[in-house]
């Protein structure tokens, strides 16, 4: 059997992560614990954990015309990622994120992310084929609202399951639209549905286009879909750093919705992802299918559910 394709558009990144016991106070210096330089970037990060979780991913961001372009790019095709759709853009330097990571799992950054290596329209474009070809279109909403809008076109218009991560600022409407499934933060999701995101609110928005909401909730996530929701709290693994939780539970549960699994199925592969992913530094995922089989196993018997289930298969691919 042939592994789903998923089309990621999004932002490709050098990440540098500096591990500190303490952020140093201007006008001082401090000692780096630990120093990663990675692949980085949401669209890329959620690009890594589809290849592991057995998707076919392929990339529509930007790239520099410089060296380290030429680097994370060499780095993407070694994580198994499609890079063909990636543009090069003349004279800009890649996109940079810099993490500064105490020892109490705080974050700060720091990123140099100019317009010349967002996406245009005119890059969503040209990338058409790509994302129409799809099975699934992930669109990060940090991205401008008319690239994000086109690539959420295509992909709906393709009958493809699209995945958006982010609230729309601009083109709500148009965006929810065409919007299969919507996840959000738990800033995010008060943006989304004000400040008590509940069942009800969230119901109303499915009315807007949506299939699946998948809304962060402080102590862990809601779910929420036509026939029922899903409410899981945080897996209990120690938090070490935040970064790439949410990339990765938007992978997983995009992945297990490509598999023809239901909503609540995916719910739990989700946060098991988030999980399996926060417990060390920076936000590059590494996911063991086995690891997560075992996690997803253990939220099915977690008390704190209400489930109605829909047909199987009904937010995946055809």
């Amino acid at each position: 059997m042939t592994s789903p394709v998923a089309a990621v558009v999004g932002q490709l990144a050098r990440d540098l992560v500096l591990s500190v016991d303490a952020v140093p106070d201007a006008g001082d210096a401090g000692d780096a614990t630990g120093r990663r330089e990675q692949l980085g970037g949401k669209g890329a990060n959620q690009a890594v954990a589809l290849a592991q979780l057995g998707v076919r991913p392929r990339l529509v961001a930007v790239a520099g015309d410089d060296v380290i372009g030429d680097v994370l790019l060499d780095q993407a095709r070694r994580d198994g990622i499609d890079v063909t759709a990636v543009l090069r853009r003349r004279a800009t330097l890649t996109g940079l994120i810099v993490e500064l990571l105490d020892a109490d799992g705080g974050w700060r950054y720091v990123q140099h992310l100019p317009d010349a290596v967002l996406l245009t329209e005119r890059d969503i474009e040209s990338a058409r084929d790509v994302i129409a070809g799809a099975d699934a279109v992930l669109v990060q909403l940090q991205q401008p609202s008319a690239a994000a809008l086109a690539a959420s076109r295509i992909g709906h218009d393709a009958g493809r399951l699209v995945v958006l991560d982010g609230v729309p600022e601009e083109r709500r409407d148009d965006l929810l639209a065409v919007a299969d499934v919507i996840r959000a933060d738990d800033k995010e999701a008060k943006l989304l549905l004000g400040d008590e995101p509940t069942v009800e609110n969230a119901q109303r928005l499915l009315d807007q286009g949506p299939r699946l909401l998948a809304l962060g909730v402080g102590d862990g996530n809601l779910f929420v879909w036509r026939d029922g929701h899903l409410r899981l709290p945080l897996t209990d693994e120690k938090v070490v750093d935040t970064t790439g939780g949410g990339d990765a539970f938007t992978a997983a549960l995009t992945a297990s919705l490509l598999r023809g699994e239901d909503p609540a199925t995916a719910a739990r592969w989700a946060v098991a992802a988030s999980g399996a992913t926060v417990g060390h530094p920076s936000g590059r995922p590494d996911l063991r299918t086995a690891d997560l089989e075992k996690r997803v196993a253990e939220l099915a018997t977690t008390a704190d559910t209400t489930v109605v289930r829909t047909r199987e298969g009904e937010l995946g691919s055809e």
